[in-house]
């Protein structure tokens, strides 16, 4: 398994929408759900990237999470139950008319995408820190 520049580049976006993330949350609860989800699903997705596996759904990347991450045993059920927790607070708060995300949802929604950020980093040490701020790679 190789780090690829795609790899790297859907790292940097998970960091970014982990951060955003963080910020949203004395903004908008929606947008906090939002982008903690978005920076698991490129966290995932970089971790998949890794091994040379590129999905062009979201639902492909879901599938594959409970399938290849989940139910092969390299993840913990928890965070099979987090990206699920997460994919379902997106969906709130982007397309959940009278419903709103919540401030515990939102605070739980970030917890959640950090905790697989840290798994990603964890299986995947060569992707680096997802804290670093370098602009991005390729910028």
């Amino acid at each position: 398994m190789s780090v690829t520049r795609y790899a790297l580049d859907l790292w940097q976006r998970a960091g970014e929408a982990l951060r955003t993330a963080d910020c949203n949350l004395s903004v908008s609860f929606d947008a906090a759900a939002s982008r903690a989800y978005y920076a698991a699903f490129y966290a995932a997705s970089a971790l998949f990237a890794v091994g040379d596996r590129e999905f062009s759904t979201h639902a492909g990347v879901d599938v594959a999470v409970h399938r290849d991450l989940v139910k092969s045993g390299r993840w913990v059920p928890s965070l099979g139950q987090d990206y699920s927790y997460l994919l379902r607070l997106r969906e709130t708060g982007d397309y959940g008319g009278p419903r709103h995300v919540g401030k515990d949802e939102a605070i739980e929604a970030a917890a959640a995408a950090k905790r697989i950020l840290d798994a990603v980093r964890g299986a995947c040490p060569e992707l680096g820190e997802y804290g670093q701020q370098d602009g991005g790679v390729g910028r």
